[in-house]
């Protein structure tokens, strides 16, 4: 089996949470390839050539980290972007999803957590802090039904559904439900056909979003 990528680029304005990061991430496996004060230069830089994870802020001057999220993911979708902010409201959150966003966490959770986070980013999951996730949970919970919007899933594939919604890692998912990782894929493939979309993103985006 491939090694996962563990090349990650940073793009964070504040120096010392940069500086930060890169000293976590210099005692694991992961490679810290370059890392940027802003959007801008991000983006020319990574515009060729982009490493397989990105760390992105929200807020940096001129261009937002949401913005430079969109551009990037249009130019090498194949990427991984997790979100390192101190915004927690909920139109971040989906504003950040929305945009391409694969994990959101926190500023305050990044010594206890940026590692793990980024190892469940590289298998499958969308790393969240707690704050983070009990709002998405929250959102999904108000939700109203519809059953009309329901894109004919069936209860298992509405399940699984509602679990990637939840942040859970595809192993999770077979944990949980009693079934094997390959039926889990089966069904997930099956769930982005109803939905019309290619990835985890896209699926919780549309899942989650207004009805």
């Amino acid at each position: 089996m491939n090694e996962p990528p563990n090349e990650i680029a940073i793009v964070e304005d504040d120096p010392n949470l940069s500086s930060l990061m890169r000293e976590i991430l210099g005692s694991s496996r992961w490679r810290v390839k370059s890392h940027y004060p802003d959007a801008e230069s991000a983006l020319a830089d990574l515009a060729k050539s982009c490493p397989p994870v990105v760390l992105m802020d929200i807020q940096l001057p001129g261009m937002s980290g949401i913005g430079c999220v969109a551009r990037l993911k249009a130019l090498h979708p194949a990427t991984h972007v997790m979100m390192v902010t101190v915004y927690d409201n909920s139109e971040r959150i989906f504003d950040a999803l929305a945009a391409g966003a694969s994990g959101y966490l926190l500023k305050r959770d990044v010594p206890a957590k940026l590692v793990e986070a980024l190892e469940d980013l590289v298998t499958g999951g969308s790393p969240m802090s707690g704050a983070i996730a009990r709002k998405v949970v929250q959102h999904f919970q108000k939700l109203p039904s519809a059953p009309d919007t329901d894109h004919n899933l069936t209860p298992r594939e509405a399940q699984i559904l509602g679990m990637l919604a939840k942040g859970s890692l595809y192993k999770e998912i077979a944990a949980e439900l009693g079934i094997g990782f390959e039926t889990v894929r089966t069904h997930i493939d099956k769930i982005y056909k109803k939905l019309h979309v290619r990835t985890r993103t896209e699926a919780v985006v549309k899942f989650l979003g207004p009805q």
